[in-house]
């Protein structure tokens, strides 16, 4: 099975199809790895070819159908990123019901809210933990009949109300009815329509209520389609997915993985990536920017640790990687060849000796491309990770665009763009800046939010995505800050905070967040919280061993070190754009606090108003700038 089989234009009507016909082309191939316990303690991969894969999904669908699922119908999964996640969620999609996604991080007030909203008769859960909050609320629940539990709960029996059924009860439940319904499974999918609904994904929101994005089942067979005509996925890759797959960018990658029935390695614990990925090997992954931005990091303090000479040599090999792939770029650019003065060929290859090497062993040694969104990654880590030989390729999309709306191409790809527009997607900038967008993996509204709707959805079809962009004339678009994020100063200059941010955790090796203030000032300051896992190991050389990481991080010796990195961002701005005043705050922002999505996205509304009294003191006094 290949994208020629499927030209964009007569895509099957979901990935329910796309993924019957994945088993019946290559039932015997591995489609996923996952960690698993053995016996005696520890853990072990395993695997499940597509044939197994769609003997537990075609018993989870059936035991919804079971339970009395009907078409578009609701049924919620809170779990973190494993296998049963992408199981269940291939259930619901072949049961014709419809997924609602929920973070587990997410507290039981707007997990209740959601489940509510979206009218959700059923919901997966991880664990105990999960299911409690659901308990918790169930007043607030009346659609909720059901829960699923992927791992054992002692105290399920307290979910009053509900029924409460184990994973593997369900499987059983939908055997049962498979032997009285054999094609019970297959003629629900065939019955499934384009149009209709297969995800509600709720906006993690950085200000109000989230809201929920209806996603239907022919944006996700878009995905597959478009995802596989780029060329950036392939049959024999394998893909490393710990994303969330709350987030609509890892619901999007298992769309392209069904259609190339690549191999998909399951591991959703972000503090086994780092282990993971040698016994992986991928040869692709999508991320986050700050993974790449704490990898860099890390390289950059364990070298500045060891001193001397090796500090020496990664310094040099860090400006090397960066001038080796911006000229490049630059001659890509303008004469279409991407051709490199032989004095700094030579010099590369000697860098790769001694340190792009051992950088890309850490990502397996077999990594051809990683995709990277949600966020902007710094231009000057993108063309360190692209000098070193780590193909970062920054794409581009949104919840409310069922994620991926633009890639850079693996063999022309360009930093700080987030590349061209997947094939069937329209990209247009409005007058004012605006990216607009069109295509088929669109979302068909807010649900039972028409007002809010209309307000980013015109009657043509396009789609404002709140982000201020431009394209250049190669068709290669340029982020370049959120649209609610520019602010003016007091003195009338406009203000990109976003590309300051990035610029600063690109000179900054120790920055873990950074917000930079100034809308109706009359200068910037910013707030910057820094990786403990860097700043650390740096306090334990330089006189602060001992104490805690509140006390370095507020320390004047840690506060001189930042101010150095403040100077250093400062000389590459405009005067109306330097930082007049900083503050490195006493922890760094967590989810846990509300003042970061689940995505990573700093909440800015949040993090002003919890330090508003440090704000209007780095303003006291002030004179016009």
């Amino acid at each position: 099975m290949s994208s020629a089989q499927y030209p964009l234009e007569s895509r099957p009507h979901s990935v329910a199809h796309l993924f019957l016909s994945r088993v019946e082309a290559t039932p015997e191939r591995e489609a996923y790895r996952y960690p698993a316990a053995v016996d005696g303690g520890g853990e072990a991969w395993r695997s499940l070819t597509w044939a197994q894969t769609a003997q537990r999904v075609k018993a989870i669908a059936a035991g919804l159908l079971a339970l009395g699922l009907q078409s578009e119908e609701r049924v919620a999964i809170s779990s973190s990123t494993r296998i049963e996640w992408i199981l269940a969620d291939m259930g619901v999609m072949c049961a014709g019901a419809a997924a609602t996604a929920v973070y587990p991080s997410t507290n039981g007030e707007e997990t209740a809210y959601i489940l509510a909203d979206s009218g959700s008769r059923a919901i997966f859960v991880e664990n105990g933990e999960q299911l409690a909050k659901v308990a918790a609320h169930r007043g607030e629940l009346p659609d909720l009949r059901y829960v699923v539990l992927f791992d054992p709960a002692p105290d399920a029996a307290g979910a009053e109300g509900l029924e409460v059924l184990t994973l593997a009860g369900l499987e059983q439940r939908g055997m049962e009815h498979l032997t009285k319904n054999p094609d019970a499974v297959e003629s629900t999918v065939q019955g499934i329509a384009p149009e209709q609904l297969a995800t509600l994904i709720y906006t993690s929101g950085t200000t109000g209520r989230p809201k929920g994005v209806r996603l239907v089942h022919d944006c996700w067979s878009y995905q597959g389609v478009a995802q596989e005509s780029t060329g950036l996925v392939l049959a024999d890759d394998v893909q490393f997915l710990w994303l969330p797959l709350s987030h609509v960018f890892g619901k999007a990658l298992i769309a392209g993985q069904v259609l190339s029935g690549h191999v998909m390695a399951v591991d959703g614990r972000v503090d086994r990536i780092i282990t993971n990925l040698p016994v992986v090997r991928p040869t692709i992954m999508a991320s986050a920017p700050r993974v790449f931005e704490k990898v860099y990091n890390g390289i950059a303090a364990r070298a500045r640790a060891e001193g001397g000479v090796k500090y020496k040599i990664f310094k040099w090999a860090a400006k090397v990687a960066r001038e080796y792939a911006r000229t490049g770029q630059e001659q890509m650019v303008s004469t279409g060849r991407r051709t490199v003065p032989l004095s700094l060929t030579v010099q590369h290859a000697l860098a790769d000796k001694l340190v792009y090497g051992k950088i890309r062993a850490a990502f397996g040694g077999s990594l051809r491309g990683s995709a990277s969104g949600s966020a902007a990654l710094a231009p000057d880590i993108g063309y360190f990770f692209a000098g070193a030989g780590v193909n970062v390729l920054e794409g581009y999309g949104l919840t409310e665009t069922s994620a991926a709306c633009t890639v850079n191409p693996a063999d022309d790809s360009r930093v700080g763009t987030v590349g061209k527009p997947l094939p069937g997607t329209e990209v247009r900038i409005a007058e004012d800046g605006e990216i607009l967008l069109r295509g088929p993996g669109i979302m068909r509204g807010y649900h039972n939010l028409p007002d809010k709707t209309a307000e980013v959805l015109d009657s043509d079809g396009w789609f404002r995505t709140g982000d201020i962009g431009e394209i250049d004339k190669d068709g290669y678009v340029r982020i370049t800050d959120r649209k609610k994020d520019l602010f003016k100063t007091s003195g009338g200059k406009y203000v990109a905070p976003t590309e300051i941010e990035g610029r600063f955790k690109a000179v900054c090796p120790f920055a873990s967040n950074i917000l930079v203030i100034g809308n109706d000032r009359n200068y910037c300051t910013a707030l910057i919280t820094l990786d403990e896992t860097v700043i650390m190991p740096w306090a334990g050389a330089n006189g602060l061993a001992g104490r805690t990481y509140t006390e370095v991080v507020t320390s004047p010796e840690v506060h001189t070190l930042i101010n150095g990195f403040v100077q250093d961002l400062n000389s590459s701005l405009q005067r109306w754009q330097t930082l007049k005043k900083f503050a490195v705050l006493p922890r760094d922002l967590d989810i846990e606090h509300g003042e970061l999505t689940p995505s990573l996205k700093v909440k800015r509304p949040v993090v002003e108003r919890e330090y508003a009294d440090l704000i209007e003191s780095m303003y006291e006094g002030a004179r016009e700038a």
